[in-house]
């Protein structure tokens, strides 16, 4: 029954009374008289709900009883929603870490975040991350805004001492002050740790720094990122981020014997020094060329390490796991449509055909078979058809043919995962065969992956197997 305005508004301000009284009491009253403490939470939990309002009982009742308007009534005052929060600095400079991806360098796993010494091999000798937590002995608790950037932005330390290009400032030159700012703020945020930086470990000459200027010379082009006017707001923002805190060019563009790169030949692929895994070509449509894919494929790749299109591994796993998967959907879109927008540098067709197969290579060929059909078939299919998401196809898989075969050898003989993210915490993998296939087996297995199914790739040697079976595993 409908209680009359009168009677609902007297008891509403009886209850309220006794609720008032009951919660000023004394604890020893209150704790007596446990009747008057359960009015007293009814009364609360009514008056929360809109079921009671003292002075105004008929605009409750119709509040709880009828959906919310659209638009008020004409001299209604309706509050304005409050907007969301704006992330302080120390939370944008958490993201903006994460999209640089810096745990990968300065955190041994295991370790306290941050707190550098992890080393990282080179054809030149060890490099050891320095400790950028904020701990103002061994850290960067002394630093300033400004030391910070300036770090950034020409590559020299707060000493002015010359950083060996493993810190990608060459990529990190291009952001912003205010982007280098927020960073800055976050790493100060992070809990101290006193652990003194390792020294590198470097071979003569190279262990020489004056040697850097001429490589900065050559490789360094100092200056913040410049917005491209003749693209959209959405291209400029991937360009930013893949250029600059992506440093993605670092692994997908050649790197010569002095560990520089070629702006002509950026994103051209290449072998990644001492980590023996390929970085494909990102402007070629044969390897890793992006410019007949859906952005959602794109986009599920960088993101959630698996699409209808591929699957990351390696090095690339890493970074999707670390980084990219932490990144919004709108940044990561403006990723996939600047990488998609990558001018194609294939010459030739790229129209799937059956690679010409040797009389020699025939036996080889036929192993390879066998050896599918008994270890690989059940899972990518008798046709290299795969079962998508978890099995990825082989057949017409650019991964699988490209000039290097380097990363299918290495997914035969060590196996791997697709990293665990938010959007496929629990990602299928793939068993390692070193310990069951010998060399010859896994070159076979290989060569047939690569030349069936109208794949192009070159038929694998026993010694790239060999000399790949001994490579570090992380």
């Amino acid at each position: 029954m409908r209680l009359s305005a009168k009677l609902t508004t007297g008891l509403a301000r009886k209850i309220a009374t006794q609720a008032a009284r009951t919660i000023s009491a004394p604890f020893t009253t209150r704790l007596a008289d446990r009747r008057a403490i359960r009015v007293a939470a009814v009364c609360s939990a009514l008056l929360a709900a809109g079921l009671l309002a003292i002075g105004a009982p008929e605009a409750a009742w119709s509040q709880a009883r009828t959906p919310a308007p659209t638009a008020a009534a004409p001299g209604v005052l309706v509050a304005a929603p409050k907007a969301a929060p704006a992330p302080s600095i120390v939370d944008r400079g958490r993201y903006l870490a994460q999209a640089g991806d810096c745990i990968a360098c300065h955190t041994i796993p295991g370790a306290r975040i941050f707190s550098g010494n992890r080393p990282m091999p080179t054809p030149f000798g060890t490099l050891y991350s320095p400790n950028i937590t904020p701990d103002p002995e061994t850290g960067i608790g002394r630093w300033t805004a400004d030391e910070f950037y300036r770090m950034m932005h020409t590559g020299r330390g707060r000493d002015g001492k010359l950083l060996y290009p493993a810190m990608p400032f060459a990529s990190y030159t291009r952001v912003t002050r205010a982007d280098s700012d927020a960073i800055f703020a976050y790493l100060r945020s992070v809990p101290p740790v006193r652990l003194p930086s390792r020294d590198h470990d470097l071979r003569f000459p190279y262990n020489n720094r004056a040697l850097l200027i001429g490589w900065r010379t050559l490789y360094f082009d100092e200056g913040e990122y410049r917005p491209d006017p003749s693209k959209s707001a959405e291209w400029n923002r991937g360009a930013y981020l893949v250029q600059g805190l992506g440093h993605c060019a670092m692994c997908h563009t050649p790197i010569n014997a002095l560990g520089g790169s070629s702006e002509a030949r950026a994103f051209q692929g290449g072998l990644i020094p001492m980590q023996n895994w390929y970085a494909p070509s990102l402007t070629s449509n044969r390897e890793a060329g992006l410019g007949d894919w859906e952005l959602k494929d794109i986009m599920d790749l960088l993101q959630t390490g698996v699409s209808n299109r591929g699957t990351v591994y390696g090095p690339m796993a890493e970074v999707t796991f670390n980084s990219l998967q932490f990144m919004t959907d709108a940044d990561i879109r403006a990723m996939a449509v600047y990488l998609k927008s990558l001018p194609n540098t294939d010459t030739g067709s790229t129209e799937p055909g059956r690679a010409p197969i040797r009389a020699a290579e025939q036996q080889m060929y036929s192993q390879g078979q066998r050896i599918y059909a008994q270890q690989c078939a059940s899972c990518h299919g008798a046709q290299g058809k795969g079962k998508l998401p978890h099995y990825p196809p082989l057949a017409g898989n650019r991964s699988i043919s490209m000039t290097s075969a380097v990363n299918p050898i290495r997914m035969v003989l060590n196996g791997g995962y697709p990293p665990g993210t938010r959007k496929n915490p629990m990602p299928y993998g793939m068993p390692p065969f070193a310990q069951s296939l010998n060399d010859n087996d896994i070159a076979a297995v290989v060569t047939y992956i690569r030349t069936s199914w109208g794949n192009r790739g070159a038929p694998v040697t026993v010694r790239e197997v060999n000399v790949l079976r001994s490579a570090t595993v992380e």
